[in-house]
Formats: structure tokens, C-alpha cells, sequence
């Protein structure tokens, strides 16, 4: 059997990378992925992108800017069923692919539609021959409940499926702490939001940071890239001036079936750190049967 490489690349955008009229960020954004990380890591094959907030005015034009500079084309976005809390405009995800290198066998888009706050876009992929899955979320960040009920509908892809590639990528915002993550010091955020990410008691009172979600994918089968790489990677968020997290990996990707990761890092520079509130991450791995 052939193997192949993959290249991919996830980040949660806040807010479309717009605040009010201003389109500073969402300009650094595309010097980030098309410029910083393409030098830094080559350039992707795949890039999953979420809260495109604003996105979807005008015909996607900021989406189509975006994939222009990668040179890269995008499969239909998936709309959040919830409008954003931060504003009146809904939030977006979706995949990109870069054309020459990858064939689009099928493409799932909303999967279980209604059932997530945000969404999950699913694609059937190949490269070289090679086929596996890529898996597109951001899960909700009300509370780990919903997270848990969310992660659910990706727990098939986890393991041999009818209809479905064995090899397979999760990617996105997750809004649950990597397992490498220290349970966070409660004292330094507010308590009135302790509910978004802390586990409750039947009785109500507060148990430990609410993980279940990402442990019932891990133990579902997928695996964190993590513990194959042996550098680890900085926090996704906590350095942004507004954000009132502590630094902390909320955002992943996960991997199955004959996946082989090579690199997993989050890219932190000054542009990616100013341009929003989760820093980008990046993947490369084999796929295929090993020699």
C-alpha cells in the first residue's frame, strides 16, 4: 500500500477576525497562514477554519480572499445554529483544500444538523491514493454537557466504520483543556463562568475542569497527536489582551487509523498573537501503511 504526507492547519478566529468595521486582524490572518505558517511548516493541504463571524456576507468574498492566497479552494461552510454571543451575526467553519494534492471523494456538510451549537463539517479525502476523512468542528462553550453530547457524533470515525475511511483527522476548537493541561486555578477567573468549563455536582457544587468531551474521543479511539510528538506545543489561548483564560491547548487535532504524526505545534509569532484570541495549529503526518 501507498503512503502520503499530509499537511494541515486549524484556528478559531474570533469573530471573523472584525471588530466593528475594522479588518485589521482578519488582514494579519492571511499573512499568518498564507506567509508565516506556509514558510514555517510548508504549505498545507488542508486548513479548517472556525467563528468566521461576518463571513458569509457578500457571496464568502473574505473566505474566497483567503483561499485565493493560499491558493487554495473551500468546500461549503457550515452555519452555527446559535447566533455568536459576542454579536448578532452567526459564527462559520470550513474546510479548505489546496486542489492539486487533494481529491474530494464526498463531503458531509452540516453532519447531524441541529445537534451541534457551532457545527461539524466531514470530508472523504485523498491524496496519492491514499483516503482518509477530515473532521471539522468547534464545540460549544456554554457547557462541558453539551461539549460531551457534541462529541458524540465523532466517536464512529474513531475506529473501522461502514462507509467510512479507517484513517482520519479531527480538527478545531474543542473548549476542553488538553490532558498535559494543570487544572487551571479557579480563583483567577471569574465564578460566574466557572459553569462554561467546570464540572457540577448533582448537588451543585463545582468538581474539576470538565475534560469528558476530548476523553470520550480519546477513549473512543482517536488519538492526540501529543503523546506521539515528543516536543509539546504552547497554549492555543490566554495571551490575548481581553482574554481572560489562563494559557491553556483548546484547541486540537486528533488522528486515526494508520496516521502517523510528524510535527504538531501551535504557531505563536506577534502577528498570529494579535490577530486573535486562539493561536493556529498545525499538523503534518503520514498516512498509510508503514514499510
Amino acid at each position: 500500500m501507498s503512503t502520503t504526507v499530509v499537511r494541515a492547519a486549524s484556528w478559531n478566529l474570533y469573530v471573523g477576525g472584525i471588530d466593528g468595521g475594522d479588518e485589521t486582524r482578519r488582514k494579519q490572518q492571511i499573512s499568518v497562514l498564507a506567509d508565516e505558517i506556509t514558510q514555517t511548516y510548508g504549505e498545507p493541504d488542508i486548513v479548517t477554519l472556525t467563528e468566521m463571524t461576518h463571513w458569509d456576507a457578500g457571496g464568502w468574498w473574505r473566505l474566497q480572499e483567503l483561499a485565493e492566497a493560499l491558493r487554495m479552494a473551500w468546500l461549503t461552510p457550515v452555519t452555527s445554529r446559535v447566533s455568536s454571543d459576542v454579536g448578532t451575526s452567526p459564527n462559520h467553519l470550513a474546510i479548505l483544500y489546496r486542489p492539486e494534492r487533494v481529491n474530494v471523494l464526498r463531503y458531509q456538510a452540516p453532519v447531524g444538523n441541529g445537534a451541534f451549537h457551532h457545527g461539524l463539517a466531514r470530508a472523504h479525502l485523498a491524496i496519492d491514493g491514499v483516503e482518509f476523512a477530515v473532521l471539522a468542528t468547534h464545540l460549544a462553550w456554554t457547557d462541558g454537557d453539551t461539549r460531551l453530547r457534541e462529541a458524540r457524533w465523532m466517536t464512529d470515525n474513531a475506529g473501522p466504520f461502514p462507509g467510512q475511511p479507517r484513517n482520519a483527522l479531527l480538527m478545531g476548537d474543542l473548549n476542553v483543556l488538553a490532558e498535559q493541561d494543570p487544572e487551571p486555578d479557579w480563583n483567577l477567573i471569574p465564578r460566574n463562568t466557572w459553569s462554561r468549563y467546570r464540572q457540577i455536582h448533582a448537588d451543585g457544587s463545582w468538581g474539576p475542569a470538565d475534560r469528558r468531551a476530548l476523553r470520550v474521543l480519546l477513549n473512543s479511539g482517536w488519538i492526540d497527536p501529543q503523546t506521539v510528538v515528543r516536543q509539546a506545543r504552547k497554549p492555543t489561548v490566554g495571551h490575548y489582551p481581553t482574554d481572560s483564560a489562563q494559557p491553556s491547548r483548546i484547541d486540537h487535532a486528533l488522528v486515526t487509523g494508520e496516521v502517523r504524526p510528524k510535527v504538531y505545534a501551535t504557531h505563536a509569532s506577534e502577528l498570529a498573537d494579535s490577530a486573535s484570541d486562539h493561536r493556529p495549529i498545525v499538523l503534518t503526518a503520514e498516512i498509510g501503511a508503514a514499510a
